[in-house]
């Protein structure tokens, strides 16, 4: 176990129950056997070490941002399961009751998303469908990470949720200046964190989203 939490070190200071670093190790395992057969993540990110950085840490650290007194939250386009089965992982040891629902429109990432749910004994929704489609969601938080820019994501939260209470995105190099820009068209409070595996990244937490006239 102590050899697990060193791997997870940049997490000793979020709210992750040791527990869950067990599980993270098990995903790993099934997104890297699945991934020789469908391309989820790139070949060259699909050794453990930048997997565990690259993509698990680096979702897991939004679950300050994640309200947990959500019924509902919802990862707009979960691709191989980052952040939603990373938050879902978490929520599990958390003993928190929250689902979190995971839009993704290929059938294959679908199949594999159900299947980790399954094995890992998680309380997500598959839903196999383009977000854009949908209308009227309603949820608690919702992310996205490695989806749409900024704009489109707000686009698309503004016109297809009819409620929510947060939206958690992450900002990569250009963040910056992709922010200044879209606070042109938009209107919203914001809180920025520093990543924690990426000096040029931050994390962003989105609330009333308005659009300018």
């Amino acid at each position: 176990m102590e050899d697990i939490l060193k791997k997870y070190s940049l997490l000793k200071d979020q709210n992750v129950p040791r527990e869950t670093f067990i599980e993270f190790e098990n995903f790993i395992g099934m997104l890297k056997k699945i991934n020789q057969e469908i391309n989820i993540i790139s070949k060259e990110t699909a050794k453990n070490e930048v997997i565990r950085e690259r993509h698990i840490v680096d979702s897991a650290q939004i679950i300050e941002f994640v309200d947990l007194n959500s019924t509902i939250i919802t990862d707009i386009g979960s691709g191989g399961g980052m952040p939603g089965i990373i938050i879902s992982i978490i929520i599990k040891n958390l003993k928190n009751s929250s689902k979190v629902h995971l839009y993704e429109k290929s059938h294959h990432k679908s199949n594999f998303l159900r299947k980790v749910s399954r094995d890992l004994k998680l309380n997500t929704e598959v839903i196999q469908q383009n977000i854009f489609e949908a209308q009227n969601l309603e949820s608690g938080t919702i992310m996205a990470r490695a989806f749409k820019p900024l704009p489109i994501v707000l686009d698309l939260v503004y016109k297809n949720f009819s409620s929510y209470k947060n939206l958690i995105l992450f900002m990569g190099k250009n963040g910056e200046n992709i922010l200044e820009e879209t606070l042109k068209s938009w209107d919203f409070d914001f809180e920025k964190k520093k990543s924690i595996t990426s000096k040029d990244s931050f994390l962003l937490n989105i609330k009333n989203i308005k659009k300018k006239n």
